[in-house]
């Protein structure tokens, strides 16, 4: 119990990514941890794909940013101060396309945290990244689905971006407040 706690507690959110390619036995970990997500009963509502094409994740970033751009001057002005990019300079993202299912949303979201522990696990950083959303909703959105081999019908469900880590930060603090006893 004790390494899986430590896996939670000390994991954070990595936004600063060396770019560094990972290992072929690393991806495989990644989508192994994908694929054993639990789901309800066992639907498995998700597609999975990992993407470690570089020129395919920065045309990614850069639509994504310009979809910001567009949509809200302020949140494009954060966008830029911490580095003009949504995904971080990360090698690699594992995309989690959706059946559109009634528990599909929950589900995918269990497939984000079973990958981001085994990234941590690896000794690697990882974010959730639903900003990934942003270039596969705006008028190129058929065109990114075809190039990131969502089985026909699915959709964005929810993205992770995975890589060594540039520098490191310290987990969000816990707080207690947020959590009631029902005796």
């Amino acid at each position: 119990m004790a390494k899986i706690q430590d896996a939670i507690t000390e994991r954070y959110s990595c936004r600063d990514f060396t770019g560094e390619p990972l290992k072929e036995d690393q991806l495989k970990t990644l989508a192994e941890a994908a694929l054993a997500s639990p789901s309800a009963m066992n639907l498995q509502p998700w597609h999975i794909t990992i993407v470690t094409d570089k020129a395919l994740l920065e045309e990614l970033d850069a639509v994504g940013v310009k979809e910001i751009e567009a949509q809200d001057k302020d949140w494009y002005a954060q966008v830029m101060q911490r580095g003009g990019t949504i995904f971080y300079n990360a090698p690699c993202m594992v995309m989690v396309s959706s059946n559109g299912s009634d528990p599909a949303a929950m589900d995918c979201g269990i497939v984000s945290q079973n990958v981001s522990l085994a990234a941590h696990a690896l000794g690697l950083g990882s974010v959730i990244c639903g900003m990934a959303r942003l270039p596969l909703s705006g008028s190129r959105k058929e065109d990114f689905e075809k190039k990131l081999q969502f089985p026909d019908g699915y959709h964005f469900g929810i993205a992770i971006l995975v890589g060594e880590a540039k520098t490191e930060r310290e987990p969000h603090k816990l707080d207690w407040g947020k959590v009631s006893y029902v005796p």
